[in-house]
């Protein structure tokens, strides 16, 4: 099967409210091979998951969205799409460094700082999904970040070397379809074995904080839902929790 169609579209933009939005409108008035991306220097509005914004230096990281059409996956297991977008780009950012984790849900992280995020649209139709526009932010080569963003880094910052976009996004679309197709020969629970090995703070007691105060827990199951699992130090009670409903803390 071939990974990508020669007939989908790419295109670039130097500047655009957010790419998801850009290729959400064009979805609306034609039809787009799967694999159509939209790439862009710089967005004025960028978006992140839950209604957070996204920053970004102009022409300094890779912000690009793309279309897939997974209506084989029913829409109560959209989530493993997130699952497959997250362990593209680190799979990616693996041949150039180390210590890349995914912070659950969908946060990159190298270490302890975030070099990227993730905003996935599905467009529902029914019980399956008639599509999905899958947005992301890699900080590639920005070396000055905003004082008010908690933890950014870049690829940049971590190999002291420049890194060339279209190389990077050529690298991750091709990981992300490698995976995308493995899906579809039904390897979901080789998918979400791999997620779960490669999360961030899987291994250990940490600290969260939930509506009712901080506590320790271990993560210790990431449902189809998406739902997070942590099992709590003190009374070894399970906690179920949704994408704002927990905070990771730094102690």
């Amino acid at each position: 099967m071939e990974q990508l169609s020669n007939n989908r579209q790419i295109i670039r933009l130097e500047e655009t409210t957010s790419t998801n939005s850009y290729l959400k409108n064009l979805l609306r008035e034609q039809v787009l091979e799967e694999g159509s991306v939209v790439v862009a220097d710089f967005q004025t509005a960028g978006r992140g998951q839950m209604g957070n914004s996204w920053y970004s230096g102009k022409g300094e990281n890779l912000l690009f969205s793309f279309l897939i059409y997974p209506i084989e996956i029913p829409a109560n297991e959209q989530f493993i799409i997130s699952q497959i977008v997250s362990l593209a780009i680190k799979n990616t950012l693996d041949q150039f460094t180390d210590d890349i984790r995914i912070k659950w849900p969908n946060d990159i992280y190298w270490k302890d700082k975030k070099i990227a995020g993730i905003l996935i649209e599905n467009s529902l139709q029914g019980k399956v999904i008639e599509n999905s526009v899958i947005g992301i932010g890699l900080n590639l080569n920005q070396q000055i970040f905003p004082i008010e963003l908690p933890n950014p880094v870049s690829l940049r910052q971590i190999t002291a070397t420049e890194h060339d976009k279209d190389y990077i996004l050529d690298l991750l679309m091709k990981e992300f379809f490698l995976l995308y197709r493995s899906l579809q020969d039904g390897e979901k629970l080789v998918i979400e074995d791999e997620y779960m090995l490669d999360l961030y703070r899987v291994n250990g007691y940490y600290w969260y904080e939930d509506a009712s105060g901080r506590f320790q827990a271990k993560i210790d199951n990431v449902l189809s839902s998406g739902h997070l699992v942590l099992e709590t130090l003190d009374t070894k009670e399970e906690r179920v929790y949704a994408f704002k409903e927990i905070a990771f803390i730094n102690e």
